[in-house]
Parts: structure tokens; sequence; C-alpha cells
């Protein structure tokens, strides 16, 4: 298999590992000689597992009572109506969402940095693409991967040391993350986004499971802290992070 042939289809089925044994063999060749396309790879691979994280657990739910009943003609004329609504509203939404009303689209940044934080935080041997002793070229390199200047906070006050950043996907856009560690190992991460839809730039706060993440745009770029500290704690960090990259 030559670089031309390693088709989008054929990442994803590598990293589903549905290819046959002397397919992967060439692809992992491949990749192995592509340090671009492998992070995409791995990027996709993260995106899948966080999501087996956050929904395999729903297939271990007991199927609720109502499901093993026969349905009567009524309710097979109830379900048939509230399919119907819902395609209807479905479609309204849809045609909402196309973009005709951006700045009230519900913002994606808190959940995004959340998915992030839960697929890299964890990460012994590799939780960052570039390390935080070279911190000029991981910010010279994100900055020109996203097409914005982009600055990593430095947190040495509040006790954190920058561990590094990656390079993440985000919907076909580019986004990135840094990650610092305290000296019990605690890590919070920073995530800056470039697929701002929101358009709001106050300091917010969200909770995404037991994360605490607060988030805020600044032009083309959405930022959002996440991490399983205290709120308190979150909020005195997040507004040191906040200062530095808005004087």
């Amino acid at each position: 298999m030559s670089r031309e042939q390693l088709r989008e289809v054929d990442l994803h089925a590598y990293v589903d590992n549905a290819l046959d044994a002397s397919r992967m063999q060439e692809v992992r060749q491949l990749l192995a000689s592509m340090p671009e396309v492998a992070r995409a790879a791995q990027a996709y691979d993260a995106q899948k597992s966080a999501f087996h994280a956050a929904f395999d657990p729903v297939l271990h739910e007991a199927i609720p009572a109502r499901l093993g009943q026969r349905p009567t003609l009524a309710s097979w004329r109830g379900s048939l109506a509230a399919a119907l609504a819902s395609l209807v509203l479905g479609i309204a939404l849809g045609w909402w969402m196309r973009g005709d009303h951006p700045s009230e689209r519900r913002p994606e940044i808190p959940r995004q940095a959340a998915i992030a934080h839960a697929v890299y935080a964890p990460e012994v041997r590799h939780p960052v693409e570039v390390t935080g002793k070279e911190e000029a070229h991981l910010v010279r390199w994100l900055s020109k991967r996203l097409g914005a200047p982009v600055r990593a906070p430095h947190l040495g006050s509040l006790g954190y040391e920058l561990l590094g950043g990656r390079l993440l996907p985000e919907f076909g856009s580019p986004s990135a993350q840094f990650m610092y560690q305290d000296a019990n190992g605690r890590r919070l991460t920073l995530y800056v986004s470039t697929d701002v839809y929101n358009r709001e730039t106050a300091f917010r706060y969200a909770r995404e499971g037991e994360l605490h993440v607060f988030y805020w745009i600044d032009r083309t770029l959405g930022y959002a802290l996440a991490g399983d500290m205290g709120k308190d704690e979150m909020l005195r960090i997040a507004r040191t992070v906040y200062e530095q990259l808005n004087p």
C-alpha cells in the first residue's frame, strides 16, 4: 500500500481494528512514516474512547418494562404521532442551527474541553505531544495550526507546572490543549478552540460530570479550563488564566 492508497476510510477502519491482519500491518508501517496522519489516527482513537466512556453505561441499563409489552393500536398511533412531532421539531431545529442565529447556539466548548480532559489527563506515559520544556516551539506550532496567536499561561505561582500540549481535531477545525500538573500529580487542562459559535465573551461556568469547566470567548478563540479540583480552587485558577490571556 502506498501513501496515495491510504484513504480516510482505511484510517477509520484501522482505528476500529476492522482491517485484516495484513492490511493492519501495512497501515501501521505507513503511519510510522507519516507522523501527522499518525497523530490524526491517535486523535480518532481517543475520541472513540471518550464516546465509549460516555455512552457505554447506557448499553447496560435495564430495558424498560413498557418496551416488553405488545403495542396496542392506541399506543402505536401515539408513537407515530410522537415520531412525526420529533421529525418536525428536528427539521425546525436543523434549520435554526444552520447559522442564522450563531450567537444563540449552545456553546460546545465546555463539553469538548471535558472530553479532551477525560481522554488525556489520565495518561501516564504520553499525556502530551510536545513537552513543556519546548514551550516556545509548542506555542509557535499550535499558533500556526490554529491560525491565531496562542499562549500558554504560567501557573507556577499557583503550584502548577506546564506539562506540555497537543493538537486536537474539532469537527474538522483544529483545537489545542495545554496540560498542567501540581506537586501532588493533580492535572488540569486548558482547551483552546477555533470552532467558536457563541459570541458571548462573558466568563462562564459549566459542570460536565465530575469536571468543573470555566470558559470564555476572546475574539476568534474560545478557552475552557477543565479540572476535577473543587469549584472554588478551579475558579481561582481560571481567573489567573483569564487575566493572563485577557490583560
